[in-house]
């Protein structure tokens, strides 16, 4: 696996699934399938669960490819708003109970093939880390409740006591400063 700043152009990839090509789909998931495996088991927290919500997460991105829209945000951005959305889902449909594992983060970590990607996780997470110590606290923790904790714009809200709008321009500004900080 491959730091994810690097050269890899994810919008050509989903335009070559919409087309029918499988190898791009190999190509995504090679790339990004450790990263989004460690999202889906954030939200649910148990093996076999983001196992499910993974793979149904690539079928769907393969099927809803052609739905990309560049407008919207980035192709990596959307890939990963798909697993996270499926995650959230497999939770409300099903019921599941989402307990706190402490084998966690050592699944995530026995994932890793070798010292050169636990550097690269390790180096995309600290600039990560840094670019989110930059925001203020308000952008802050949106950015952590909607994508660490799974909330919605509106549980947000609720959460901060804010409204809803504010929830979303905050969320949206955070995203940005993030993306010309990472970048």
């Amino acid at each position: 696996m491959t730091m994810p700043n690097e050269d890899f152009d994810y919008e050509a990839q989903l335009l070559a699934c919409a087309r029918g090509e499988r190898a791009a789909l190999r190509r995504l998931y090679d790339r990004e399938a450790r990263w989004l495996m460690g999202v889906a088991l954030r939200i649910v927290r148990r093996r076999e669960i983001a196992d499910e919500v993974l793979h149904d997460a690539f079928l769907q991105i393969w099927s809803k490819a052609s739905t990309y829209n560049p407008s919207l945000g980035s192709a990596r951005g959307w890939i990963y708003s798909v697993v996270r959305h499926r995650a959230l889902n497999t939770i409300r449909d099903s019921h599941h109970e989402v307990p706190a594992s402490e084998t966690m983060m050592d699944d995530i970590v026995e994932d890793a093939s070798g010292p050169l990607e636990i550097l690269a996780q390790h180096r995309a997470a600290s600039a990560l880390h840094h670019c989110l110590n930059n925001l203020d606290t308000d952008k802050r923790t949106c950015i952590l409740l909607a994508y660490v904790d799974g909330y919605t714009h509106a549980q947000i809200a609720a959460h901060l006591q804010r409204p809803l709008g504010t929830v979303k321009a905050w969320t949206r500004r955070a995203l940005l400063l993030l993306r010309e900080c990472l970048s």
